[in-house]
């Protein structure tokens, strides 16, 4: 017989639906690419494909400070440029680069784990 566990997640924001164009976090349901963390959301950050993505559009990760950055590139996985992946990893972050939809379903799953996980989504 299967044994359940209670889900102990204690975010704030949980992402709750994804497809190309639109994502629902908790019961918003928004159209611009996000960076979400277990208890903050930045909408409409700026990058609204993959290949806006610069190292100034990060700041505001690299102020929240994670041990692990998802970033979803859209409906398909597109590798970052070297100079802005090793601009992250100088500063001691860990990344995992995938598809959004990929990158919303690993950070419920890091935050019902209590990881301290940014995810940076792009929506398109």
């Amino acid at each position: 017989m299967a044994k359940l566990d209670l889900d102990n997640n204690q975010s704030s924001y949980q992402i709750r639906a994804y497809k190309p164009g639109s994502i629902r976090i908790n019961e918003q349901v928004l159209t611009h690419s996000v960076i979400i963390t277990p208890n903050q959301l930045i909408k409409d950050w700026q990058p609204q494909v993959i290949t806006e993505l610069s190292a100034e559009a990060l700041t505001p990760i690299v102020v929240l400070k994670p041990d692990i950055l998802l970033i979803g590139t859209g409906s398909k996985l597109v590798f970052l440029r070297i100079e802005i992946y090793g601009h992250l990893i100088n500063l001691g972050i860990g990344v995992e680069i995938m598809d959004t939809s990929a990158a919303c379903r690993t950070f419920n799953a890091l935050t019902s784990e209590n990881r301290n996980v940014v995810a940076a989504l792009i929506i398109r």
